[in-house]
C-alpha cells in the first residue's frame, strides 16, 4: 500500500493518483471494467442502441449516487426485533465523517466495490430488460451490457473524485472546484445537503443544493448522531 495516511499529506495530482491506484477498491473496479469490456467486445453487434444505453445511464446515475448517499450511507441505526442495528456501510460512512482526513476511510471496501459493480450497477439495465421482455419486445442484451459498462465507469470516476477531494490537492478547474466545495460543505457545514460527489444534478433536482449562506451549521456534521 502507498504510504500517505492523511489527506493533508497528498498535495499534487500525481501523488494523489499514486496513492489511489495502490488501494484495493480501484484495482477491483478496474478488473470489473476490464471483464465487462471483454464481454462486450466478444458479443459485438454495436448499434445506435449502445448510444441510447450510455445516455440513459448518464441521466440515471446522478440520482443513484444521491440516493445511495442519502438513504444507505446516512441511514440511522434502527431497531429490529428489539436489537439496535447499524448497517456496516452506514457505520463506515459515519466513521468517515468523524475522520474525513483519513485516506484509509474514504474508498469502498472490497465487498462494497464488488456489490456495486456486479449487483447495484447491473440492476437498472436488468430492470429495463425485464420491462422490454414483458412488453413483448426484443431484449437488446448487447446494449444493456453497454449500460452496465457505463455504470461501472461512473463508479470508477466516483471513487477517484471522492478520494481526490479529500486530499490537499486544490481545484484547478471550475467544475472540480464546484464539487470540491460542495463536498466540503457536506462534511463541515451541514450533512443534510450537498450529497453529490461527481455532480450536483441530484442535489439541484431534489432540493439539497443550497446557498451555504442560507444553511445553518450543523452540530452533527462530524458525528451523524449514531445513537
Amino acid at each position: 500500500m502507498a504510504g500517505a495516511r492523511y489527506g493533508r499529506d497528498v498535495k499534487t495530482l500525481g501523488q494523489a493518483w499514486g496513492e489511489f491506484r495502490a488501494k484495493r477498491s480501484p484495482k477491483l473496479i478496474a478488473l470489473g471494467i476490464a471483464v465487462t469490456v471483454a464481454l462486450r467486445v466478444v458479443i459485438g453487434g454495436f448499434s445506435w442502441r449502445d448510444l441510447v444505453a450510455v445516455a440513459a445511464m448518464l441521466v440515471i446515475y446522478p440520482f443513484g449516487e444521491w440516493a445511495i448517499h442519502v438513504y444507505l450511507l446516512h441511514l440511522k441505526p434502527f431497531k429490529l426485533r428489539g436489537q439496535r442495528v447499524e448497517l456496516a456501510t452506514a457505520r463506515a460512512h459515519r466513521e468517515h465523517h468523524e475522520q474525513p482526513n483519513d485516506l484509509f476511510m474514504i474508498l469502498l471496501a472490497p465487498s462494497e466495490a464488488v456489490a456495486l459493480m456486479f449487483m447495484a450497477v447491473p440492476l437498472t439495465p436488468a430492470l429495463a430488460g425485464l420491462v422490454i421482455a414483458l412488453a413483448g419486445g426484443t431484449v437488446p442484451y448487447a446494449a444493456l451490457l453497454t449500460a452496465v459498462l457505463t455504470g461501472q465507469v461512473l463508479v470508477a470516476i466516483y471513487e477517484w473524485t471522492h478520494f481526490l477531494i479529500h486530499t490537499a490537492y486544490r481545484p484547478r478547474s471550475r467544475y472540480y472546484g464546484s464539487i470540491w466545495r460542495n463536498h466540503r460543505l457536506h462534511h463541515f457545514k451541514n450533512e443534510h445537503f450537498w450529497h453529490g460527489i461527481t455532480n450536483t444534478l441530484g442535489d439541484r433536482a431534489l432540493g439539497t443544493y443550497k446557498d451555504q449562506r442560507e444553511v445553518r451549521r450543523s452540530e452533527t456534521a462530524r458525528t451523524l448522531q449514531p445513537d
